[in-house]
């Protein structure tokens, strides 16, 4: 891994002379852009979508507060397939290290806190060695840049740069290398814990004098993880997380059910810590909520629920199972299961009676919800899903609509189908505990 200095390889590399015109006039005019953008960021980081809100802007990034953080609002990327450079203009020099990762290669950048505000669709398409980018929170405090590699690479300068009369520009060199040093340098940083999943959030013990159930919601995505992203900016992350917090709300006004979350706001969370959320509040339902995209198909449309199963019933479901399942490894983090472990968790499940309670929820789900919105042709499919492999948690994963579809994307984004759907789908909720009552089941019921 890499401090703020420059390696040795960098350090071999040609300095830059001078600052190009442009640049200098381009980074005068964006200064007064900046200081505006850290005087609000203290009111924009505490703003979430509500139940009566559009989410077409992508919520504020949570952890530090705002007036800690540097602001960035430009990049760009210049260089070819030897040596490629990624330049970030930001308010303020920061300090960053680096390290590179493989299945797949990416290198990544951690930073301080860092706020974000680059144009809409920065990043989806890079140039030389770098394919495409990601940034945002990682964990309190930190943020992190996950660079996709079009070949094996090294980041051999990454370091803040101030210029005369010019703001200063967060700098990252990556050169590329032959295969065996790339994995001698992954290897590497996996042995100093680069890769790892930041620490959980603290759970507060469970309330055993509180005997209602506790349902668990997990907004999809989240921090430097988008999720999908459609050709009008529509972002998953933003529209589960809004979906969710108003699903909460109609849970919560029934009296019936404790409600957490296992992210409240724009933060990563790895699939492992979600699943132990559900685990360390023994809870009684975990519903997990995402809104797909098929680029191929941009006509499909409908509201799916998943379950967890060993065998994929269709090869759309397996393929979505397997992205979902790849969300770790897009934000730079070495996926804690593999898809061994998956199968043999799901296949111990087939002989609970979570998996029969997982399937009795789906169905009641899917009823519901085909009152008040469309549903996909094959509305209930199974997959392997690590997010639905708690043991003694019945789950589902439901996803609300297609945001390549422009329908489903405009009625994702609208408050009304919001209220309507999950109001739709917590009377759905309700019946699945009241036909519980006369069950056999593990947990807790109402």
């Amino acid at each position: 891994m890499q401090d703020g200095t420059q390696t040795p390889q960098g350090q071999t590399a040609k300095r830059r002379q001078g600052e190009p015109a442009a640049r200098l006039k381009r980074d005068r005019a964006i200064a007064v852009a900046l200081s505006v953008a850290l005087a609000v960021a203290g009111h924009a980081a505490q703003a979430t979508p509500d139940a009566g809100s559009a989410v077409s802007a992508p919520p504020a990034q949570a952890s530090a507060p705002a007036e800690t953080r540097a602001v960035t609002n430009a990049v760009s990327v210049t260089g070819d397939n030897h040596v490629t450079t990624l330049s970030f203009t930001i308010s303020r020099p920061v300090k960053a290290r680096a390290f590179v990762m493989e299945r797949p290669d990416r290198a990544v950048i951690e930073l301080p806190a860092v706020n974000f505000q680059l144009p809409q669709g920065a990043g989806r398409h890079g140039k030389g060695l770098a394919s495409s980018f990601r940034y945002g929170v990682f964990a309190p405090g930190k943020s992190r840049i996950v660079i996709d590699l079009a070949a094996p690479a090294a980041v051999t300068r990454v370091t803040s740069v101030q210029p005369d009369n010019a703001l200063p520009r967060l700098e990252i060199d990556i050169t590329r290398v032959d295969r065996a040093y790339f994995h001698k340098e992954a290897r590497l940083a996996a042995g100093q814990g680069a890769g790892q999943a930041p620490p959980p959030a603290a759970v507060a013990p469970p309330d055993n004098a509180d005997r209602r159930p506790v349902i668990v919601l997990d907004p999809g995505h989240g921090g430097l993880d988008n999720g999908a992203i459609n050709s009008a900016g529509l972002v998953e992350k933003d529209i589960v997380l809004a979906f969710t917090q108003r699903l909460r709300e109609h849970l919560e006004a029934t009296g019936r059910y404790r409600v957490i979350m296992t992210r409240e706001d724009d933060v990563f969370v790895s699939l492992g810590d979600r699943v132990r959320i559900a685990q360390q509040h023994r809870a009684a339902l975990f519903l997990s909520v995402h809104a797909d995209i098929l680029r191929e198909s941009p006509g499909v449309r409908g509201a799916t629920i998943y379950t967890g199963s060993k065998l994929a019933t269709d090869t759309e479901s397996a393929q979505l199972a397997d992205k979902e399942n790849d969300a770790d490894r897009a934000a730079g983090v070495t996926s804690q299961v593999d898809n061994d472990q998956v199968a043999n968790i799901l296949l111990d499940l087939t002989m609970r009676e979570t998996r029969a309670f997982s399937n009795v929820l789906a169905t009641r789900l899917v009823g519901g919800l085909s009152q008040v919105i469309r549903m996909n042709k094959n509305p209930h499919r199974s997959a392997r899903f690590i997010v639905l492999t708690a043991p003694d948690t019945p789950s589902a994963l439901l996803e609300i609509g297609y945001l390549s579809s422009t329908r489903d994307a405009d009625l994702m984004n609208s408050p009304g189908w919001r209220d309507r759907t999950t109001a739709a789908l917590a009377k759905a909720i309700n019946q699945y505990f009241d036909g519980r009552r006369s069950m056999t089941a593990p947990g807790i019921i109402p």
